[in-house]
């Protein structure tokens, strides 16, 4: 559901340190369709101690935005949203009384179904919460795990989500409330009698845990059987990774001419999307793009999509795509090499990484002009509109150069009778030059050193060396 919203009122100061709070319903119009939503709720983002260091790369007012962001992914009516500031954190709580309680009286003043704590909550502070509001409360991974399963599509997509829910969930059993109509797929943390309520003990969810990480490791299996088969007919993979809603898709569909869902929404993308494209020098590749990476991304999470993401792990070049045109993207940007690193990949160090600055069309002259100087320093970092196109050939251009490197130049004579060779060639090498002489034909290919051991064992001839 599109939501269009203008904001039309300055926040009051108030010497709370709650910050400011917005109801909506006073200080922003709201011009939307009149579809359904699944519910109305309030969002509460701590600002916790020490925050110094993230606050000078993501403002308060960004990481508010993007928790709006997800809740309205989910076609969540945001009520009010407001950024706590914490001495220190409670054990039991979270909170303070002073400011629970004046937290409690807003909420009980806007009657919301649901509150989204932008942290992770222990089970016991979560309870307590839920018990002193009397609301229905999650916190920021139950609410990503919300937008995971909605968007799963795939079989491997929707058994990750599981997992990562279940994990979540052992701690935290389904208990009813009344608050909120269930009207959507997702993960099962929002509450309501239209729900499969059901009490599960920690014994089944153990059992249940056990049986999908057997079905994800038979999808890790299928995965590594692929992988060795394009091996055997070899195209290099390029992955598309970066942080959710920074144009992945939309680059993918250019590079590719596909149609995968590309939207201004977060984690359009949840299942992995693979395409062959063809680079400017003739090699032909496999381009991949995968989920979203997003900041407090929960260990467990990025455990569970193992099997999807183990296709970056394996790529011949990792293409990151940083929304360029976000004055937090620095913070974005580390987000993602935090992930990465989760992952085992040494980002400074890996050769295989092209940074690409994209959305360069929104972005003021001078902010433009900053950036291009800033790429000039660097080759492997790129900037590109993926909805202009501009600065595609750069991109394409350095990665098959990238490629190249791999790759050395050979020169081959085969007998005219020999067209399984030459066919194989043409499928796996990069043809040059060919010509057909009276006994054999001569050609001369660039080809992955790998592959080159692989054709020299299988047919027998040996590289000419007049090379």
């Amino acid at each position: 559901m599109k939501r269009t919203w203008t904001r039309i009122a300055a926040a009051a100061e108030t010497p709370s340190n709650l910050g400011a709070f917005f109801p909506l319903s006073t200080e922003l119009t709201q011009a939307q369709d009149h579809g359904p939503t699944s519910g109305r709720c309030v969002i509460i983002s701590p600002l916790l101690p020490g925050a110094a260091k993230s606050v000078a790369l993501r403002s308060p007012q960004a990481v508010l935005e993007e928790i709006e962001g997800l809740a309205q992914a989910i076609h969540l009516d945001v009520l009010a949203a407001e950024t706590v500031k914490l001495s220190k954190i409670q054990a039991g709580a979270f909170l303070g009384k002073g400011q629970r309680e004046e937290i409690g009286r807003r909420i009980k003043a806007l009657e919301p179904d649901l509150l989204i704590f932008n942290h992770t909550l222990s089970p016991v502070q979560q309870r307590n919460l839920e018990k002193e509001w009397d609301v229905k409360v999650i916190d920021r991974t139950g609410l990503i795990l919300e937008i995971f399963g909605e968007r799963a599509q795939t079989k491997e997509g929707r058994l990750q989500v599981e997992l990562a829910a279940l994990e979540y969930q052992k701690s935290r059993l389904v208990r009813s409330w009344t608050h909120l109509e269930r009207q959507r797929g997702g993960a099962g943390f929002m509450g309501g009698p239209g729900e499969r309520q059901i009490e599960i003990d920690r014994r089944l969810i153990s059992e249940r845990i056990s049986r999908l990480k057997k079905e994800l490791e038979d999808v890790r299996r299928t995965r590594e059987l692929g992988r060795k088969s394009r091996e055997r007919v070899p195209f290099p993979v390029i992955a598309l990774v970066g942080y959710t809603n920074a144009g992945k898709s939309t680059l993918f569909n250019r590079l590719t001419q596909a149609d995968v869902f590309a939207k201004d929404l977060l984690f359009a993308t949840l299942d992995p999307t693979l395409r062959r494209i063809e680079l400017p020098n003739g090699q032909k590749a496999i381009l991949s793009d995968t989920v979203g990476f997003i900041a407090d991304l929960p260990t467990h999470l990025i455990a569970a999509f193992r099997a999807t993401l183990e296709q970056v792990l394996y790529a011949d070049v990792i293409v990151h795509v940083i929304d360029s045109s976000r004055p937090d993207y620095e913070a974005q940007r580390q987000d993602v090499i935090g992930i990465l690193e989760q992952m085992g990949i040494r980002y400074e160090e890996d050769p295989r990484i092209l940074e690409i600055y994209n959305k360069i069309d929104a972005l003021a002259p001078d902010t433009l002009e900053d950036l291009r100087r800033d790429c000039a320093f660097h080759e492997d970092r790129i900037m590109l509109s993926a909805l202009s196109g501009e600065g595609e050939a750069d991109l394409l251009g350095r990665t098959a150069s990238l490629l190249s490197e791999k790759r050395v130049e050979v020169s081959f004579a085969l007998p005219y009778q020999d067209g399984k060779a030459l066919s194989w060639l043409y499928d796996h090498a990069e043809l040059l030059q060919r010509t057909d002489g009276e006994s054999a034909i001569d050609v001369v290919v660039r080809i992955d050193r790998a592959d080159l051991g692989k054709f020299v064992e299988h047919y027998g001839y040996k590289p000419r060396p007049d090379r």
